[in-house]
C-alpha cells in the first residue's frame, strides 16, 4: 500500500535502501532467515509492535494481522501499539512497550530518522529492533536486528514486465503510445524505487522476447499521495491532457479508486490498460470479474507476510540467533508475485484485502 507521507519516502527506501539493507538478504516468502521454530518456551516472551499508523489503511490493519497471527501461532504475547502518524507519540510508545517488558521491538518507523531516541532505548534496554515496511535510517542500522519488506525494485519489475506483455499483444513497433507513472509524494525514495523497478521490468521484457517494442512517450509523473482523493484530480488533469493516453501504472492500489474514477469520467478508463502496486483484493477481483478491462497487471507486496517474517526475526533475535544466520545482510525480503487476469482466480480470496502467503482461515 502507499505508505505514508514523506516519511514514506523512507519507507520508500524500505524497498530500496531497504535495501538499504537492500542489497543484501535473500528473500523467502516466509520472511527469511531461520524462522523461529514452534511455540514451545515462548509464553514468557513479550514482543512489542509499534505500528506508525492503523485507521484508514487495510495495508496497515492487515500488517499488523499477520504479527498478531504468527505471534500466537509462536506462543508469544504481542502488544501493538497505535503513532497515529506522529513520530513524537512513536517514540513514546516504544518507550511505553519497554516499559511494560517487551523483549523485542518491531517498528514500522513513521519517521526513519527521527525515531533515534526510542532506538536508542531499545538498544540500552538490550531489546532487538526490527523494523518492518519503513526502513530506519541508515544511521540506526546498526543498532537494529533486521529490516523485513519487499524489495520494491523488484516487485515494481514485475509489475513492468506484466504489463508489457500486455502491451505486446496490443501495440507495434509501428505504434506510438503514451504512458503516465503516479507515485507517492515528489523525491520519496518508495515512489522513485516502484517507479524504477516497473521501467526496468516493461523494457526487459522486450528485451527479453524479442518482440518488438512500440515508442513509448513517458509523461511527467503524477503524485497522489498514496490517497485515492489526491491521485483523482492529478490523473484527471493528465486525462484531459492526453486523451490519448494508453497505460498507467499506480504505485499504490490505494490510489486505484481515485485513477478509475478519473479515466471513466474522462471516457478513457475502458481503452488504457493499468498495472498496479500492493496486490489488493479489490484490483485482483476488478481482473477476475473483467479479464479484458484495464486492470491487467498488479505486483503483491504481501503485507501479512511481511507481519509475519517481523516476528519471526525479532523471536529469533531475542533468543541470541546470529544476524548472519537469521537476516544476512540485515534485511529479509518476502516474496512477491505478480497477478494478472490469467491467475487472478488463484489469488483472489475475499476474506482478505491483500494476497498474501500464509492464510487466516
Amino acid at each position: 500500500m502507499s505508505r505514508s507521507g514523506s516519511t514514506i519516502a523512507v519507507a520508500a527506501v524500505a524497498g530500496a535502501t531497504a535495501l538499504f539493507a537492500a542489497g543484501c538478504g535473500g528473500s523467502d516468502g516466509g520472511g527469511g532467515g531461520g524462522s523461529s521454530s514452534g511455540a514451545s518456551g515462548n509464553s514468557n516472551i513479550t514482543i512489542g509492535f509499534s505500528q506508525r499508523r492503523i485507521s484508514g489503511s487495510d495495508w496497515y490493519k492487515t500488517l499488523v494481522q499477520g504479527v498478531k497471527d504468527e505471534a500466537k501461532r509462536q506462543g508469544v504475547k504481542v502488544d501493538v501499539t497505535d503513532a497515529g502518524g506522529d513520530t513524537v507519540r512513536q517514540i513514546s510508545d516504544i518507550r511505553t512497550l519497554l516499559s511494560r517488558g517487551a523483549k523485542g521491538v518491531i517498528v514500522n518507523a513513521n519517521d526513519p530518522k527521527g525515531v533515534a531516541p526510542a532506538i536508542a532505548a531499545a538498544t540500552q534496554a538490550k531489546a532487538p529492533v526490527v523494523a518492518v515496511n519503513s526502513n530506519l535510517d541508515k544511521s540506526l542500522v546498526p543498532q537494529s536486528y533486521c529490516y523485513v519488506a519487499e524489495d520494491q525494485v523488484a516487485t515494481g519489475a514485475l509489475a513492468g514486465k506484466a504489463i508489457a506483455a500486455k502491451v505486446a499483444a496490443k501495440y507495434g513497433a509501428g505504434d506510438s503510445i503514451k504512458m503516465v507513472t503516479v507515485g507517492g509524494y515528489p523525491g520519496d525514495i518508495i515512489s522513485d524505487l516502484r517507479d524504477k523497478g516497473f521501467h526496468q521490468g516493461f523494457n526487459a521484457y522486450f528485451q527479453e522476447s524479442g518482440k518488438p517494442k512500440p515508442k513509448v512517450v513517458q509523461l511527467p509523473r503524477k503524485y497522489g499521495e498514496w490517497l485515492p482523493d489526491k491521485a483523482l484530480p492529478q490523473m484527471r488533469d493528465v486525462a484531459t491532457a492526453n486523451p490519448d493516453l494508453k497505460v498507467v501504472y499506480s504505485e499504490s492500489d490505494v490510489m486505484h479508486a481515485g485513477i478509475k474514477q478519473a479515466l471513466t469520467q474522462s471516457g478513457l478508463y475502458p481503452k488504457v490498460l493499468v498495472a498496479s502496486y500492493d496486490g489488493g483484493m479489490n484490483f485482483i477481483k476488478e481482473m477476475v470479474d473483467d479479464p479484458s478491462g484495464p486492470a491487467q497487471a498488479n505486483a503483491s507486496n504481501q503485507p501479512y507476510d511481511q507481519g509475519v517474517a517481523a516476528v519471526r526475526q525479532v523471536l529469533n533475535a531475542v533468543k541470541g540467533v546470529p544476524k548472519n544466520k537469521s537476516c544476512p545482510g540485515g534485511t529479509s525480503y518476502v516474496k512477491t508475485i505478480a497477478v494478472t487476469p490469467n491467475t487472478a482466480k488463484k489469488y483472489y480470496n475475499p476474506k482478505e484485502s491483500y494476497v498474501q502467503s500464509f492464510g487466516t482461515s
